[in-house]
């Protein structure tokens, strides 16, 4: 992973998604993800260059003050390659299980339809 990663984390889905637009406004960073805990803290990582980080993280801080409570922030400047790892196998997405399902549901017509043409 180069660069760096930065967290902002607040209560509630909607300040997150606030914490998450203001973050790649105010600074040429990616959003990686938006993940939840079981306490209700909703956490949006995004990736970037030092500098972009810490001011996107300013904003997202900011933002999700005003929405509601900011739990807290951190950057972490050139993260250890098993970071990235752990971001991307372990934390999941907010929105994965919908994307799931999505996929699930397009892909049945299709099995169903080949299943039909296997037995003609």
């Amino acid at each position: 992973m180069d660069g760096s990663i930065g967290f902002v984390e607040v209560v509630g889905l909607v300040a997150a998604i606030e914490v998450a637009d203001a973050m790649a406004k105010a600074a040429r960073v990616s959003v990686k993800t938006i993940t939840t805990d079981a306490a209700g803290g909703v956490t949006v990582i995004c990736e970037g260059d030092l500098a972009a980080v810490g001011a996107a993280v300013d904003a997202g801080k900011a933002a999700g003050s005003r929405l509601g409570e900011c739990v807290g922030t951190n950057v972490i400047g050139r993260p250890d390659e098993s970071l990235e790892a752990l971001l991307t196998d372990k934390i999941g997405s907010v929105f994965a299980e919908e994307k799931a399902a999505a996929a699930i549901a397009a892909a049945k017509p299709a099995k169903e339809l080949a299943s039909k043409a296997v037995k003609k």
